[in-house]
């Protein structure tokens, strides 16, 4: 695989992955428990579109042919994404919304700051941002499953039911291919078996804290690199995609 071939699909994987989950928090707006959660919410929605647009601008000057950041993010089928599969399950209730921000924000926490480490300067320097805010997103979403896990009997059953859920579509994070190889032998991407050492250690400090158990998950289901995802996320391309689709070529 080329270079430039592999890099184009790198940013597509972390680009989708920030545009599914910033949709998937959009739809907290106006509906959290309170209002400060109601902001931080959107606010976390709205730094994951960020990320998103630069990796799609980066990956559009790449591939050319009149490709722009919105033809890439609102313009493609649902097997020509390659998000991780845990951000496009439903939100479920907030502490559903907590849990699977902990487990994600936790992995891109520990992947831009191995991405700052690039020999890809755009990798590097969008990694020095992007991690300032993933710091904020793991902070903030370790609180709550710390806060929601030492609560009453109720909260701590529904974090550890949202645990037991997603931790089957947490090995889809760390999935490798052709691309990483590529990318490692360069000094462009890191190995994600080492952020997933990094990652484990992260999740497991906050759940003990917060009374919680990791579960043992004989079923792992993973495909996102390969464009195999869950049945959500056609729901959420269909609402993502919809002024594109019925207004082509719109633009502010």
């Amino acid at each position: 695989m080329k270079t430039k071939e592999a890099i184009y699909t790198y940013c597509l994987r972390i680009a989708d992955s920030n545009l599914i989950l910033g949709q998937r928090l959009a739809e907290w707006c106006s509906r959290g428990p309170i209002l400060e959660e109601d902001l931080a919410m959107t606010n976390i929605s709205l730094d994951l579109f960020g990320q998103a647009e630069t990796l799609y601008e980066y990956a559009a000057s790449i591939k050319g042919n009149n490709a722009t950041a919105d033809s890439l993010a609102f313009l493609r089928v649902e097997r020509e994404y390659c998000n991780r599969l845990i951000v496009e399950q439903p939100n479920g209730d907030f502490a559903f919304t907590m849990v699977r921000e902990l487990l994600f924000s936790s992995f891109q926490k520990n992947l831009y700051e191995a991405l700052y480490k690039s020999n890809d300067e755009m990798f590097k320097g969008f990694a020095g941002k992007a991690v300032k805010e993933a710091k904020y997103h793991l902070r903030h979403s370790s609180e709550w499953v710390i806060r929601l896990g030492q609560g009453t009997e109720e909260s701590h059953r529904r974090t550890q039911w949202a645990i037991d859920e997603l931790w089957r579509y947490t090995a889809d994070m760390f999935e490798m291919n052709e691309v990483d190889e590529e990318l490692i032998s360069m000094g462009i991407a890191p190995d994600l078996k080492e952020i997933q050492k990094l990652w484990i250690k992260s999740v497991m400090s906050v759940t003990a804290e917060a009374g919680l158990t990791i579960p043992e998950t004989p079923h792992v289901i993973k495909g996102g690199n390969d464009g195999i995802h869950t049945e959500h996320l056609g729901h959420i391309l269909c609402e993502l995609q919809y002024l594109q689709r019925a207004h082509p070529g719109a633009s502010w």
